[in-house]
């Protein structure tokens, strides 16, 4: 199925499908920004989170300029500004990754977004009363670019949001291509209603009761204490101490620990290092005595927060101190009215934040940015697709097989 009769089969009757008046539109120049010229941008990013359809911290000019970094990272970000009353407003930032798209079965070299490791969200952030214009902006600039790929590659957006509407009718309008590779379900916490009956909903009254039995099995062993952490020096001693919980559980013998990989480490605490001070990181903490037992990093975007990274001491599972946080920074978000919406950052609904009352549909597709399309892309994205559904059918294969196994 393409991108458009995706969104045209979830949008179907919905005000957001209909085509933006011409008369509206306004006219669209977009640049290749170094990182440098990033550097500059930072209160052009904030004017525009405020007014963007998608509130996406990963495509934060920070993150973006930390992940170019990345040992063999070859980051692009294009800018798109439109003329407002005689001066030049941001309208849109997308920044990509040119290389081998996740998970490609093919070496063919693409625009990748996330731009760079350890992001969850590829969808640009664009003005929300400029996403046809921005948008199309933007793709003449890739496919009018020698230097850039064609092909661009989005490992999850948000496929009921309006810039998934735009970018829809703009390729459709375009004639390009493209093709949606994979679907999947994320937690979503909606912030707008009274907190304390809010949470309590979201769990069975039997999980309640036994969390309940949890924390105060936990509290005879110490003093247990769940704290949020933001004065910017504290989120740098927290991120340490996050690290080393990290390290010490599955993901530090899997390798996969933030601090088994000196970039990921590096970035994390940069990251940390430059939002916390404008209130757009900070940790969530459950402590037993003082010593850290469970841990939540969270950026945001505007209004939108992300729960990035989370952690907990493994020697005190059968006390689900992850789940205890769980319901502290759930009640925490509920009760900030600076947040409207906290995406998850999960892959599926498996996760802690299952019990979260909000979905959002996740879509992962490949588009071409060139107006009529290419055969080259249809073959290519042909390709990428009957390879997923295999690979996924093994999978499903092999785990049904370990079931059986026991």
């Amino acid at each position: 199925m393409s991108l458009a009769e995706a969104a045209a089969h979830i949008a179907a009757d919905r005000s957001t499908v209909q085509s933006p008046r011409v008369a509206e539109r306004t006219a669209v120049s977009v640049e290749v920004a170094t990182g440098a010229r990033l550097a500059e941008i930072q209160s052009e990013w904030r004017d525009l989170v405020a007014r963007a359809d998608v509130a996406n911290v990963f495509m934060h000019p920070v993150l973006v300029s930390l992940g170019a970094r990345y040992p063999n990272a070859r980051c692009v970000t294009l800018l798109a500004w439109r003329d407002c009353g005689g001066h030049r407003q941001l309208a849109g930032l997308w920044a990509f990754n040119i290389g081998r798209a996740p998970r490609a079965v093919l070496p063919v070299s693409v625009l990748a977004a996330p731009p760079f490791a350890h992001a969850y969200l590829a969808a640009p952030v664009v003005d929300r009363d400029a996403l046809d214009e921005t948008l199309e902006a933007i793709l003449d600039r890739i496919a009018g670019d020698p230097a850039l790929p064609k092909i661009i590659a989005l490992d999850g957006i948000r496929a009921d949001s309006a810039t998934m509407h735009a970018l829809a009718r703009v390729l459709e309008a375009r004639s390009s291509k493209s093709r949606v590779l994979r679907r999947s379900i994320r937690p979503m916490l909606a912030c707008k209603r009274d907190a304390a009956p809010a949470a309590d909903k979201m769990l069975s009254a039997s999980t309640r009761k036994k969390l309940r039995q949890h924390r105060r099995r936990l509290a005879e062993k110490g003093a247990l204490e769940s704290k949020t952490i933001t004065e910017p020096g504290a989120v740098g001693r927290a991120v340490e101490d996050f690290l080393k919980l990290e390290a010490a559980g599955w993901k530090g013998r899997e390798r996969s620990a933030l601090l088994c990989n000196p970039p990921d480490a590096t970035i994390a605490r940069e990251m940390m290092g430059a939002l916390a001070p404008h209130g757009e990181a900070w940790i969530h903490a459950l402590t037993l005595d003082g010593r850290p037992v469970s841990m939540q990093i969270v950026l945001s975007a505007g209004s939108t927060a992300f729960t990035w990274k989370t952690a907990y001491d493994e020697r005190l599972r059968d006390f689900s101190p992850g789940m205890l946080l769980l319901e502290d920074y759930t009640a925490a978000f509920l009760a900030d009215p600076r947040i409207a919406t906290v995406d998850s950052c999960a892959y599926d609904e498996s996760s802690f934040m299952a019990g979260w009352d909000g979905r959002a549909a996740m879509t992962e597709l490949w588009f071409d940015a060139r107006r009529g399309g290419s055969a080259a892309f249809a073959h290519v994205s042909r390709l990428q697709s009957l390879y997923l559904r295999l690979r996924a059918r093994l999978k499903a294969a092999y785990l049904a097989y370990r079931r059986r196994r026991g």
